[in-house]
């Protein structure tokens, strides 16, 4: 080939990356979410029902588990702890959603699912240049016997000797190389979800906003620096300039929102320095609220949430969970496997009981003022 074709075969590429990087970008998202809950709008979006429409659009099955995802995958695994956790988890959601527990994985992740699908689309065409190319590429080696692109000879033995069994006859090389590049594609894939999650669930939360709560679009912003905010000044010169996850503007009240689906110990320190950051950049010698967004299930994390200080006062003006009823289904006593609630979670559900944490839905009624 020559160095013109190379070129060509580059911009391609970069330009297919680019459509591959476009399946899970905001704009895609957005588009995505819309198509969503466009067939919902004759019934309309509710504090009632958002909680439903969140978990359909974000939840996703464990591929380990078979089960619906609400811990670490690790800590999740059967014959641990999260594991009955997990299955009590799943019971609940599939009977709050009326759907059979071997059915749940159709029900929800919709919007990693539809984003796959985009992405698959463009890497069929990628893939149909690059093997042409790469069929010129080898020409010159024709005769030598080089190992075909995607074999891995390990993987393919691992499958093969857990079919061995079922399989009625042998099966051929080419075959076992196109299978195993599917695998590949399929971890690389699943990689992709940190990011939708991270970034959806912010996209997700703000159209739920809109839809139950009746709040102008321009009313609502997601990713934005705090200084586009009414009422915060800019970073000082050479300072980080800080983005907030979700913001809600309303003539009476601001509302910045750290939403994390799952929380990192590493980001729980970030809580108080970015509260820091807003109060310091505040500009209008007004009250805003700090809220704290999450479906996390671990206790020690949403006690600290629930229970932490700042200069005195618990920090965030909201601790929301997706549905605090699928906490306490998890935590609940007496399942196999469960023993006894842990002190931690019991001071958990006292936080739920006390009005510390709430749902989503409670949420969105205090801010449609319902």
């Amino acid at each position: 080939m020559d160095e013109d074709g190379l070129l060509e075969s580059e911009e391609s590429a970069t330009a297919d990356k680019k459509a591959v990087d476009r399946a899970f970008g905001a704009e895609n998202r957005n588009r995505l979410i819309d198509a969503y809950f466009a067939p919902s709008a004759a019934q309309g979006v509710s504090p009632g029902n958002a909680w439903e429409h969140v978990y359909r659009l974000l939840l996703w099955s464990d591929p380990t588990t078979g089960l619906a995802h609400c811990y670490e995958s690790d800590k999740s695994q059967p014959g641990k702890p999260w594991y009955a956790r997990s299955l009590a988890f799943h019971d609940w959601l599939c009977r709050a959603l009326n759907v059979e527990p071997s059915e749940l994985s159709h029900e929800i992740d919709w919007l990693f699912l539809k984003a796959c699908s985009d992405l698959a689309d463009a890497l069929l065409r990628r893939e149909a240049r690059l093997a042409e190319i790469a069929a010129q590429q080898r020409e010159p080696y024709g005769d030598c016997s080089f190992p075909e692109p995607g074999a891995d000879p390990e993987l393919a033995t691992i499958i093969e000797e857990t079919l061995r069994p079922y399989l009625t006859k042998d099966v051929q090389e080419e075959v076992w190389n196109a299978l195993t590049q599917k695998v590949r594609q399929f971890l690389a894939v699943q990689n992709k979800r940190k990011n939708l999650v991270g970034e959806g669930f912010e996209d997700v939360l703000a159209q739920v906003v809109r839809r139950a709560c009746d709040v102008p679009a321009d009313a609502i912003l997601t990713r934005c620096l705090l200084y586009e905010i009414p009422g915060f000044n800019r970073a000082r010169q050479g300072a980080k300039e800080n983005k907030v996850d979700l913001a809600i503007i309303r003539p009476t009240m601001r509302t910045l929102v750290t939403a994390k689906w799952s929380v990192r110990a590493d980001r729980e320190k970030q809580f108080t320095t970015e509260y820091d950051e807003y109060i310091n950049a505040e500009s209008e010698n007004s009250k805003f609220q700090y809220v704290f967004v999450t479906n996390e299930f671990d206790p020690a994390r949403l006690m600290r949430a629930c229970e932490n200080l700042h200069r005195n006062s618990l920090m965030f003006d909201y601790v929301v969970h997706i549905n605090p009823e699928a906490v306490r289904a998890a935590y609940k006593e007496g399942q196999a496997g469960h023993g006894r609630m842990t002190a931690t979670q019991q001071r958990v559900i006292k936080n739920m009981e006390s009005g510390r944490l709430i749902g989503l839905e409670q949420w969105l009624r205090n801010l449609s003022g319902q």
